[in-house]
């Protein structure tokens, strides 16, 4: 069995997942992990410091599947059929956005954003905000949308988008449908409830609703 893994960056919270992956301790399965490329140290070096004692037990040389690390090209390249491209998007460290195309359908994955640190979104060109270009008239843009707009105030530059920043992000890239994604650990389901139905509001008849990203979730296209 063939798996790829795209990587956006290394924060611990879009790795940890990783060491817990369970076709990486299937020896029938060949894992290609592909992430932003650094000038000083690899990938799999990059990824290999969770995978050590003492964060865990299991060196990343010794796990069962075979895997093979790739840094993500500046051209767009190919996966079984499906056109992938990547760029750069506004989140401390390297962060990458990316665009899957296949047949009629576009996903924009864009889980870590904050696009409106250097200004209002709904005020400046298509093509100066940070993530358009993964973005642009997506069937399905997947978007950071972290904070309350009262919360978002006092964590700017942090990298991550309030959440009229994400809708205003959407509809400025003529994404078509919008799921919010990164929730803030501090939020209940309360909480997340009403930013849906905030954003929904935001929407209006404007589009298709947002929705929020959860654990489980099948989106057909």
């Amino acid at each position: 069995m063939s798996v790829h893994r795209l990587l956006t960056h290394w924060h611990l919270d879009h790795l940890e997942g990783l060491r817990f992956f369970a076709p990486l301790f299937d020896k029938s399965v060949t894992l290609d992990i592909w992430g932003p490329p650094s000038p000083m140290f690899s990938l799999q070096e990059r990824i290999a410091r969770s995978f050590s004692p003492p964060l865990f037990p299991i060196d990343l040389r010794r796990v069962p599947a075979h895997v093979t690390f790739h840094d993500v090209p500046r051209e767009p390249w190919a996966i079984d059929g499906a056109r992938l491209s990547a760029d750069l998007v506004a989140h401390p460290g390297p962060t990458l956005g990316f665009r899957i195309e296949a047949a009629d359908s576009t996903l924009a994955y864009i889980p870590d954003h904050e696009p409106a640190l250097v200004g209002p979104i709904a005020q400046r060109p298509r093509e100066w905000i940070s993530g358009s270009a993964i973005a642009e008239n997506a069937e399905l843009l997947l978007h950071d949308a972290q904070y309350r707009e009262d919360e978002y105030g006092d964590r700017i530059g942090w990298g991550h988008s309030g959440l009229t920043d994400a809708v205003a992000f959407a509809r400025a890239t003529g994404a078509r449908r919008l799921l919010l994604f990164h929730h803030d650990p501090s939020h209940s389901d309360d909480v997340l409830d009403q930013m849906e139905a905030q954003a929904r509001d935001l929407v209006a008849t404007d589009g298709e609703p947002p929705a929020l990203a959860h654990e489980g979730m099948t989106v057909e296209f």
